[in-house]
């Protein structure tokens, strides 16, 4: 039994009208939904898999309420003394409204896979390597040699109760620094409890766990300086946990780790 009034050419019209909007969607810049763009190859990519689910999961919502309004309008009880017509079902109905869930899920499941997958390849041959660790309550940031000898160090320059600056960009606390458009491996650790290693415009958040180590790349592709800070709650002076990544030229980069090398420590 059809369902009345959800003819051939009503469903070729909401076909063209989400076509239409998919291909003007493909032409332009994705909108952000609030999000950062991604300043690394990573973050981009996880951009991307977040604007795209949110749009598709807004042409699902506008469907679904366009749906249950035209019902509530075309099926409304125009006469308080009849009964409007009852439909018990339809098959091919509930077949469509069952297969195109599924299809959705499948392709989320995809994309969000093949999407972790990118973000957490590791480049076979990185260009540079940071040991990260984090303690209470600060951070520091060890740059490594190929023979994991320890050339630089950035680390928060105060261990007793902190200044509660409160900018992550102000020289209380540690900035550690990239190669624009290199990869470095990240090696992170914690020294006490769990720390949560976030860094927003980067899109990327990482736990350091006490006794393992969470390897990740960054390949940053704007320069400019990026807070992060300490995103799982680790005690009283967990609102200190701050820190910054300034991205700049290779040149630039090569230039301040030979002078971190030379003179060694880097409060």
């Amino acid at each position: 039994m059809g369902v009345p009034g959800v003819g051939k050419p009503r469903w070729i019209a909401r076909f063209s009208l989400l076509s239409m909007l998919a291909v003007v969607l493909g032409g332009c810049s994705l909108p952000t939904f609030g999000a950062f763009r991604g300043a690394t190859t990573q973050g981009q990519a996880e951009f991307k898999l977040w604007s795209w689910m949110t749009i598709a999961g807004l042409v699902v919502a506008v469907i679904v309420w366009g749906l249950i309004l035209w019902a509530v309008i075309a099926y409304r009880r125009r006469d308080p003394d009849k009964m409007p017509r009852q439909f018990h079902s339809n098959l091919p109905v509930e077949i469509i409204y069952t297969t195109i869930p599924l299809i959705i899920v499948a392709f989320i499941f995809f994309y969000t896979v093949t999407t972790e997958n990118k973000i957490d390849a590791l480049a076979p041959n990185p260009a540079v390597t940071i040991k990260v660790t984090g303690f209470q309550w600060g951070w520091s940031f060890s740059y490594r040699n190929s023979a994991g000898k320890q050339i630089a160090l950035v680390e928060t320059a105060q261990r007793r109760p902190p200044v509660l600056a409160g900018n992550p960009t102000s020289p209380e606390y540690p900035q550690f620094v990239l190669p624009l458009g290199e990869t470095t491996r990240i090696v992170l650790q914690s020294a006490d409890v769990v720390h949560g290693f976030y860094i927003p415009a980067f899109n990327f958040s990482r736990y350091a766990l006490p006794g393992v180590t969470n390897t990740f790349d960054f390949t940053p592709v704007h320069t400019g300086v990026f807070p992060g800070h300490c995103s799982q709650y680790c005690g009283l002076y967990h609102a200190e946990m701050l820190f910054s990544v300034r991205v700049v030229k290779p040149g630039a980069f090569q230039t301040w780790l030979n002078a971190e090398s030379a003179s060694g420590v880097v409060a």
